[in-house]
């Protein structure tokens, strides 16, 4: 165990954090109003996995090239360029919201844009942050609390929404949105910007992708890291778009409930990252990732027949904590363990497992949906963690030392 939070010592980092705290949050409040108002829409539970597939598919198909990318370019300005693009969205959205023309096609159209430049996005802010730190030590920390942030935007976010939609409508969640990124934008310029070192590069991009892929495949703790948190992602991430069907069906509720469960998921999230924000190092986190997966599949599937609605909430919760514990225990192990000059390409691959898989599931969860129900849907995905955690805990051992020798070599 460790000082909490230590990596916000470094300024940088604290300006970029205050900036992603910011533009999470406002994220997370138009994504709940996205689903909510396709669903209000529509009254498709395939249209709502279409729509995350739509958001999220970039991430599978360009996050990879994102990520050889990510380890020839200026990776700030890059960020600066992303984030004005993901604004223009916001706005977009907005406009088309309050002048009352959006339509399912809409959303979908604008959604795949947001997710081509998430996509981007992410490879490039794993491989920014040892930019952001004094001392490389810090990085694991680093980690951890912009997890942090991320799940108290996803704890806030949808309460909010679910409150502004009742109160106001879903286009003032876009526009809130929109605006958020004035504060992402300002805290980068503050930013004070070091000169990156590149190393040249004379080979195609693809040449790069195909060395990172490689890399990663020939690393047995690599490759199990990533075929378990894909496999989180195919079955249990869907839980999120079902949830306006799931709340429907089950409790007959409206945004308000949607907006509490999912916040509930997201207390989850931010107590599973707060810990991990007290760790030293990346040692022991395999055992963790075995834990928190099967207790994520395991409470999904009791939330798929339980129908007393406080329980449902600590159920959100235990799934929340268990998703992102691993998937943020995989992050820092990775972070720990890959050389710098890998750095952007394997973190594209953790992208493309994490986010990229998850609208394939998302997809594929829609369409079951439909035919059998949204809480039969959810509970066979929540069944596959416990059986993937089941596989992990068998090597357990093998891996841990495996990751536990490349990180003291580091």
């Amino acid at each position: 165990m460790n000082r909490p939070f230590r990596a916000l010592a470094h300024r940088d980092f604290s300006l970029f954090v205050l900036g992603q705290g910011a533009g999470i949050l406002g994220y997370w409040i138009q994504l709940l109003a996205v689903h909510w108002l396709m669903y209000k829409l529509t009254g498709s539970a395939l249209l709502l996995g279409l729509t995350v597939f739509a958001a999220q598919i970039p991430v599978l198909i360009l996050g990879p090239i994102a990520g050889a990318v990510a380890d020839r370019v200026d990776r700030h300005a890059a960020f600066v360029v992303v984030q004005m693009l993901q604004a223009l969205q916001a706005f977009v959205m907005a406009a088309l919201a309050y002048l009352e023309i959006i339509e399912p096609w809409h959303m979908i159209a604008l959604a795949m844009f947001l997710g081509a430049t998430i996509a981007v996005e992410l490879p490039v802010r794993h491989a920014y942050l040892p930019d952001l730190l004094g001392d490389r030590a810090d990085l694991s920390n680093a980690v951890a609390v912009t997890s942090f942030i991320g799940s108290a935007g996803r704890l806030v976010g949808p309460s909010v929404a679910g409150i502004v939609i009742t109160v106001f409508s879903e286009a003032t969640c876009f526009l809130i949105n929109g605006f958020s990124y004035f504060i992402v934008l300002g805290t980068l310029m503050a930013i004070r910007r070091k000169p990156h070192q590149r190393a040249a590069h004379s080979s195609p991009v693809f040449s790069d992708l195909r060395e990172g892929a490689l890399y990663a495949w020939r690393s047995p703790a690599i490759r199990a890291l990533l075929l378990v948190l894909a496999v989180m992602s195919f079955m249990a991430s869907p839980y999120q778009p079902l949830m306006p069907a799931f709340v429907a069906e089950v409790f007959e509720g409206g945004a308000e409930t949607l907006g509490f469960l999912v916040a509930a998921a997201g207390f989850g999230a931010l107590a599973g990252t707060g810990y991990l924000s007290t760790r030293a190092s990346a040692q022991g986190l395999t055992r963790l990732i075995v834990v928190a997966t099967a207790c994520a599949g395991a409470a999904l599937v009791a939330f798929a027949f339980v129908r007393w609605y406080p329980l449902s909430l600590m159920l959100m919760a235990v799934t929340g904590f268990g998703m992102l514990a691993t998937s943020v225990s995989v992050n820092m192990i990775l972070q720990s363990i890959v050389p710098d000059a890998m750095r952007g390409r394997v973190m594209s691959l953790y992208t493309a497992a994490f986010m990229g898989v998850s609208p394939l599931g998302c997809l594929v969860a829609g369409a079951a949906a439909d035919r059998i129900g949204a809480a039969h849907t959810l509970a066979i995905g929540g069944a596959f963690c416990v059986v993937a955690a089941a596989a992990l805990a068998h090597r357990h051992k093998r891996l841990a030392a495996d990751v536990n020798r490349v990180a003291t070599a580091r």
